[in-house]
């Protein structure tokens, strides 16, 4: 697989161009969070069945949370904030969100729960929002830089250090574009056209790429290459937001779709592919057709099928303790779903590799839209204010103990 290219040394960094970004979630236990929401509850109701000390050693308690702490409420989560070493009623909704790239699971969305929520995401995350994830830096590794998503990610990369969460919405329901100051008004005299916030970020999904300090995103100085750039991302944006925000879920053509041959049962220990009949061995189970591009996808270095599939179906050699023990007891019938899904995400963001190589290549030799150009134009240095998210929302949120905190 081709490494990525040297970054061009006078590309901005995303962190210039969406300059207000969220560090990733920590959870700070693992049982917080699984691949099945039923597991969620069970987890929940054996918790809040123990007592004492019983119920401190499953709670797991660090620094940060145990269950005397006082917390506030999530923003927009009706949970309870009475300390977790008095609650007795039921578990709190779980809450679909994305853990590392492209994998959908559930999380018991209580702030009494994990260890740094990050707050400020879920005042924003809403039916307009949109999140671009920054994948850790791994030297040498193929992949994207950054992905795209409508739920809210927890921000962790399979390898390499996690990178950070960029809204593109400041403010809820579509208000306030997460962009440099500026920078909206400077493409649209560039180009000649209106620029949109959904538009840069598209642009970004297409070119990113990889560096130490973070993704970097070349600006092109050309209109037609500006146009095929963000079609090129809108593409990607469609495939990765799985029908979020009024679209079609990912499909591919008749003969391309993948389909069970034969049925996923068991515990389904193993993951193999047969490249010549394009097929995914799932333990007994056979889906085909699946490309190769699907299978090889990666980022930062790591599988991502291999890695969707170990976080259902790996065990420890030392096995599971406390909350995290309650799990399936073996593979469930919506994970089939699920994978085939992914595998077509990966197949249609793989087709699309190509295209993006050569978009990159002719940014990195036609005319540009530099640091110095961004400086000029009073862009550059970005103000300190937006790079903090908004402070002032005018709705309440419920602080530690049911007391009442205007935000």
């Amino acid at each position: 697989m081709t490494a990525p290219p040297t970054p061009s040394p006078t590309a901005p960094p995303l962190s210039d161009l969406m300059p207000w970004s969220a560090a990733p979630l920590r959870l700070g236990r693992s049982w917080v969070m699984a691949q099945d929401r039923a597991s969620l509850i069970a987890r929940w109701d054996r918790l809040i069945r123990a007592e004492g000390a019983e119920r401190e050693e499953l709670f797991v308690p660090t620094r940060a949370r145990t269950p005397l702490s006082a917390v506030a409420a999530l923003p927009g989560r009706p949970t309870s904030t009475a300390r977790l070493a008095r609650e007795s009623g039921p578990c709190p909704e779980p809450l679909r969100v994305t853990h590392g790239p492209f994998d959908e699971q559930w999380l018991i969305p209580d702030h009494r729960l994990i260890d740094a929520a990050r707050p400020e995401l879920w005042r924003v995350a809403d039916d307009r929002q949109l999140f671009a994830v920054e994948q850790g830096y791994v030297p040498g590794a193929a992949g994207p830089a950054l992905l795209v998503g409508a739920l809210l990610p927890d921000g962790r990369s399979p390898a390499g250090r996690p990178g950070r969460i960029r809204p593109l919405y400041r403010r809820p329901g579509g208000v306030e574009p997460n962009l440099a100051p500026g920078l909206r008004e400077l493409l649209t005299d560039r180009y000649g056209l209106d620029v949109t916030a959904e538009q840069v970020l598209a642009w970004a999904l297409a070119v990113a790429e990889p560096s130490p300090g973070g993704c970097v995103v070349p600006l092109t100085g050309d209109p037609e290459l500006w146009a095929a750039g963000v079609g090129l991302g809108e593409r990607m944006t469609r495939a990765q937001l799985r029908g979020a925000h009024g679209g079609e879920r990912p499909r591919l053509p008749g003969g391309r779709r993948p389909y069970v041959r034969a049925a996923v049962t068991g515990r389904a220990e193993t993951l193999g592919f047969e490249p010549d009949g394009q097929t995914l061995l799932v333990g007994e189970g056979r889906i085909s057709p699946v490309s190769a591009g699907a299978w090889d996808f990666t980022v930062g270095g790591v599988r991502v099928l291999e890695l969707w599939f170990e976080r259902r179906t790996a065990v420890p050699e030392d096995g599971i303790e406390g909350l995290a023990a309650i799990r399936p007891a073996g593979w469930l019938p919506e994970w089939t779903s699920e994978l085939l899904e992914l595998i077509t995400i990966l197949t249609l963001l793989a087709e699309l590799r190509a295209p993006a190589r050569e978009l990159r290549e002719k940014v990195r030799k036609g005319p540009g839209i530099g640091r110095d150009e961004l400086t000029a134009a009073g862009i550059l240095p970005v103000p300190s204010a937006a790079r903090r998210p908004a402070s002032v929302f005018d709705h309440h949120e419920e602080g530690p103990e049911g007391q009442f905190a205007l935000i």
